[in-house]
């Protein structure tokens, strides 16, 4: 094991893994600093660190709460472990599985008020039977540095504390413990974005905590030891305060329609049934300054109960196809698409503010890798995307044909913009969802505030509005000036309803010109036009307008229209779904 040997002597944090006498898996972080664990010679590790005996529930399993004057003969009890040690710092780690051969506990604080140990160091022997070496995606850098814990017990009951929700919806690493029918243990890590741990429910009925399953190296070490023995032992370390929440439960694997059904665009999720857990404030003797993202990161993937989710996103029926039969290119990244429906009937009629949701896997899935670092989001994008439609429900097109309006900014954007009417691309349409739905109700002005694209669900909507009853605030770049002349060219009288706000420098063409060009065309249809940034006093004094205002904007400009129409009642869509 010399590749473990090396990476135990320089890694600030070993996680480790046992059975309590009832046979269930718990998980426990130990650490603070390099050097803690050292090799001894013919597969032996030595461990020597500080824990909390009182609460930590492997520290209670392989040493109990008796301290001694040194190591004590464990081959006797035979305890099994599992191990993980991890550097954060450079996102290496090793799996470790062995058993104790020795282990002792010396005192090196007096008991604390409430009864506890205080501050204790541990040493443990370790025979190490297996190791293996692991990759570092999904490990969020941190640097660990060394502090004196302070173990408080917050709670052992269920449900969950507020605190122990708190952890959970910021965690972005915890460790697993599981075994195979209590003959061999495995401990791994899973990581992600903050939050990629949900609280599938926490009350009198139950706790229950999901995740997904990332593309990994297929080993299925964890997987197969929850598949024969579905018991897991976790552990969620609060690297900021020190705090660590302690489950231990049973599991259940879902796989496919049973995963997407719970944690949509998933194909495979872990669910822990809680059984038993501890919520232990300041028990870490370390914390971690927090570094640089994982780039394999997928965004977070929320509850079904948790997000408006399309139902296409969920949909299983027969395949049907969208066959783009249409390109207009209004600037070098903004387009309209149209694609014919290969049956209309199996899909349904969308009604105005709903998107579609396309599937492109068969066109641009690379298929599996097990690291990916020239585009490392890729290995869990599941190339399921959702396009707002632009055309109206009723009036100009045939009833299996829809329009799209979209900018080029990523991978399936571009696949899009390279397309060749002529190639007859047909790509499987999952279904319709949404329901960004704009009223207007008798004599009231419908103010609605539009980012670049965002004019989108607008379009669908103009048929069905009283445009001298609409104010659109719409902010632009210049270089998207084309997408505003198509809209105004399309329905002349939105412009009088329109103030537009045009930042940037003329420095893109469009059509072929300059977009400076395009500016005295644009003032012929009459819109306010501002050549600056929208800012908060352009909205704050138009408060008066309505009580309810409608927003379509990408997230940073969102949160400062959100700020600005505080006391106001805002529509707008969730895309984090």
């Amino acid at each position: 094991m010399p590749y473990a040997a090396r990476l135990l002597l320089n890694a600030p944090l070993l996680a480790l893994g046992t059975l309590d006498n009832t046979g269930r898996p718990w998980t426990t972080l130990l650490g603070g600093e390099v050097g803690f664990v050292r090799p001894l010679g013919q597969s032996n590790i030595g461990v020597r660190t500080s824990v909390d005996p009182t609460y930590d529930p492997v520290i209670n399993t392989l040493l109990g709460s008796k301290h001694g004057d040194g190591l004590e003969d464990s081959t006797s009890k035979n305890h099994l472990v599992s191990g993980l040690g991890i550097d954060l710092a450079t996102r290496s780690r090793v799996k470790l599985a062995g058993r104790v051969v020795a282990s002792a506990l010396d005192r090196l604080s007096g008991e604390l008020q409430d009864g506890s140990a205080g501050v204790t160091q541990a040493q443990m022997v370790i025979k190490i039977e297996q190791s293996l070496g692991l990759c570092p995606k999904y490990l969020n850098k941190k640097q660990i540095v060394p502090t004196l814990p302070e173990p408080e017990l917050v709670s052992d009951a269920l449900p969950l504390p507020l605190g122990a929700t708190k952890l959970l919806a910021k965690a972005d690493l915890f460790f697993i413990s599981s075994s195979y029918n209590g003959l061999t243990m495995g401990t791994n890590n899973r990581g992600g974005p903050p939050g990629f741990l949900r609280v599938m429910e926490n009350d009198s009925s139950g706790t229950a905590l999901v995740y997904p399953e990332y593309s990994g190296n297929r080993l299925y070490q964890t997987l197969g030891n929850l598949h024969t023995t579905p018991r897991a032992g976790i552990v969620i370390p609060d690297l900021d305060s020190g705090d660590v929440l302690y489950v231990t439960g049973t599991t259940e694997i879902l796989i496919g329609p049973e995963a997407a059904g719970l944690l949509p665009r998933s194909n495979l999720a872990v669910k822990v049934h809680v059984e038993e857990t501890r919520f232990v404030r300041k028990s870490l003797p370390f914390r971690g300054r927090a570094g640089e993202p994982s780039p394999y990161n997928p965004p977070v993937r929320f509850l079904v109960t948790e997000r408006n989710v399309p139902d296409a996103q969920r949909s299983n029926g027969p395949v049907v196809y969208a066959r783009l039969i249409k390109k207009e290119l209004l600037t070098p990244s903004i387009g309209h698409f149209r694609f014919r429906i290969s049956d209309a009937e199996a899909v349904g009629r969308w009604k105005p503010g709903q998107y579609v949701t396309l599937a492109f896997e068969d066109e641009l899935g690379a298929g599996y890798s097990h690291m990916r670092d020239d585009d490392p989001k890729s290995l869990n994008d599941d190339l399921v995307r959702t396009f707002t439609v632009s055309s109206p429900s009723r009036g100009g097109l045939p009833e299996n044909e829809f329009d799209i309006t979209i900018r080029n900014v990523g991978k399936v954007t571009a696949f899009l913009f390279r397309q060749n009417i002529r190639a007859g691309l047909e790509i499987p349409l999952k279904g319709i969802g949404g329901a960004f739905d704009i009223q207007q109700p008798d004599g009231e002005v419908v103010p609605f505030v539009a980012g670049g694209i965002g004019i989108t669900p607008l379009l669908a909507h103009l048929l069905d509005l009283d445009l001298g009853r609409i104010i659109l605030f719409w902010a632009v770049r210049i270089q998207d000036v084309g997408l505003v002349i198509d809209t105004f060219e399309r329905c002349p009288r939105l412009a009088s309803s329109t103030r537009l706000y045009i930042s940037g420098a003329a420095d893109t063409a469009v059509r072929g010109q300059e977009p400076q060009t395009n500016m005295p065309r644009l003032e012929q249809y009459g819109a306010q036009t501002v050549r600056r940034r929208m800012v908060a006093s352009d909205i704050q004094g138009q408060q008066d307008l309505s009580t309810t205002w409608y927003v379509c904007a990408g997230s940073k400009m969102r949160q400062a229209l959100l700020s600005w129409l505080s006391d106001k009642k805002v529509i707008f869509e969730d895309f984090s779904y």
